[in-house]
């Protein structure tokens, strides 16, 4: 099997293997035989590679499809449970220097207003982001050394731990920024980050370069080689994801798990989430520019072949979706969602609310409570945990953790503690009512006999009003 491990972009996104694996596929599209094998291999929850994974994707037999949709539920379920993890983002300032034509944010606006949040803006974001119940934030911020330096991300860093305002507090920072050194990566994880997301928009190469013609970003290979630097910096938990809409989703697909295959293969871990956005319109740019849009059904197609081939890494959707589209795709094995997200520097604060300067428009408006209980309606448990961070369960040890189905005993206690915590300081009473309801039904699907006590004390000493208990 085609497994480089070279550190080299060009040699890990190999442009002749990608193309090959696309004919490859084509060609054995309607090879019955060889997709049982697959789906037959895919059931073992071991994963596929991306050649297995690219002929399921060419594939349009009906009941091969509904199979592969059956199987991603069942893996979803496996490995996640019924829980979907809650976060928000928070963007620090929209200055950059890329020239990226998919990007409002792009040096050559001149309508966009350019704001830098001060400390004392990010901790009045901070506290409106608490004031809803959000624990998780994944920081944003575009390219520009003078204006956005390290320094600056780390200084709002410092500045959203310590926030504690009510019984509000943000337990875990995620950092979606720019490629950077393997210096940098150190100092992100020393100021305790999560998760260190960095989209690649696109894996192909001379598309990639058009698509960003000027700036730091034009460099493919330095972007593309980041989560190796990231990850030689000390930081093991990486997020991958691709920009559907930039190029052909079928070259996208085939890479990104490439670029999976290669985690794994030179560090021993995979990515921790994969992301899965597609281009929406935005203040000066229009999505119907970019002929390489793909549709709900394909996009859901995408997310199950996910869940299917990398079953133990997360599945991320934001607000860019619509309920509608959510509600499609949450089965086929997402794992965490943003909720009630602006897009925009300043947006959470009535007194900052440019929305003139958003990177996007978000399709899902709601707020996090009705969220919150749109979820419970349909059966899933919305999780505000943060634990498997604080407590060490991070890169392979998390991995270990969820193979082997252990990371349930963890999971769905503190989804269950995370959860009573949110109805009591901040759900509306029909949405505390339907929670209360959950909590109890799932208490009795812990298996652990001693967690599932453990869990229940927790839950009544959340009620006399003491907070952070986690397994």
């Amino acid at each position: 099997m085609y497994r480089p491990k070279s550190m080299k972009a060009e040699e890990f996104i190999d442009h002749e293997e990608v193309l090959a694996t696309l004919q490859y596929a084509e060609e054995n599209k309607d090879n019955l035989e060889l997709i049982d094998q697959i789906i037959a291999k895919a059931k073992l929850r071991k994963g596929l590679n991306h050649r297995e994974a690219s002929v399921l994707l060419a594939c349009e037999n009906p009941e091969k499809i509904a199979e592969l949709y059956e199987l991603a539920r069942q893996i979803k379920i496996d490995f996640y449970g019924n829980r979907i993890v809650m976060f928000a983002p928070l963007y620090l300032s929209n200055y950059c220097v890329n020239s990226c034509v998919y990007c409002p944010y792009h040096r050559q606006n001149k309508q966009i207003p350019r704001i830098k949040l001060t400390q004392e803006q990010i901790r009045n974001e901070v506290i409106a982001l608490q004031d809803m119940g959000h624990k998780r934030l994944a920081i944003e911020a575009g390219e520009d050394p003078v204006n956005n330096p390290i320094a600056y991300i780390l200084e709002s860093i410092k500045t959203i731990y310590s926030i504690q305002h009510k019984n509000g507090a943000i337990r875990r920072v995620n950092v979606n920024i720019a490629a950077t050194t393997v210096e940098n990566y150190r100092k992100l994880k020393e100021a305790g980050i999560g998760t260190y997301i960095l989209f690649q928009e696109t894996y192909h190469k001379e598309s990639y370069e058009t698509l960003h013609p000027a700036g730091p970003k034009h460099d493919y290979a330095y972007h593309t080689e980041a989560m190796d630097r990231a990850m030689e910096g000390g930081i093991d938990d990486v997020g991958l994801g691709v920009l559907f809409g930039l190029e052909m989703y079928r070259y996208e697909f085939a890479a990104l798990l490439m670029h999976a295959e290669h985690l794994e293969a030179v560090h021993g871990v995979g990515p921790h989430t994969i992301s899965v956005p597609r281009i929406k319109r935005a203040d000066d740019i229009d999505p119907s520019a970019f002929d390489n849009g793909i549709d709900d059904d394909t996009f859901a197609k995408i997310c199950a072949l996910i869940r299917v081939c990398v079953p133990y890494t997360g599945m991320i959707i934001s607000t860019r979706e619509s309920q509608q589209v959510r509600e499609k795709v949450l089965p086929l094995g997402v794992s965490q969602i943003s909720g009630a997200s602006r897009t925009s520097v300043g947006g959470y604060c009535e007194s900052v609310r440019p929305h003139e300067s958003e990177q996007f428009d978000v399709s899902d408006n709601r707020t996090l409570d009705e969220v919150v209980r749109w979820l419970m309606e349909m059966g899933y448990i919305p999780s505000f945990c943060t634990a498997c961070y604080r407590e060490g369960r991070t890169g392979d040890r998390f991995m270990n953790l969820c193979k082997s189905g252990q990371i349930q005993n963890c999971c769905h206690p503190n989804a269950l503690l995370t959860l009573k915590e949110f109805l009591i300081d901040y759900a509306s009473p029909e949405t505390k009512a339907i929670g209360e309801a959950m909590i109890v039904s799932q208490l009795e699907h812990i298996p652990n006999e001693k967690a599932r006590a453990l869990c229940a004390q927790h839950l009544h000493s959340i009620e006399e009003g003491k907070r952070d208990f986690r397994f």
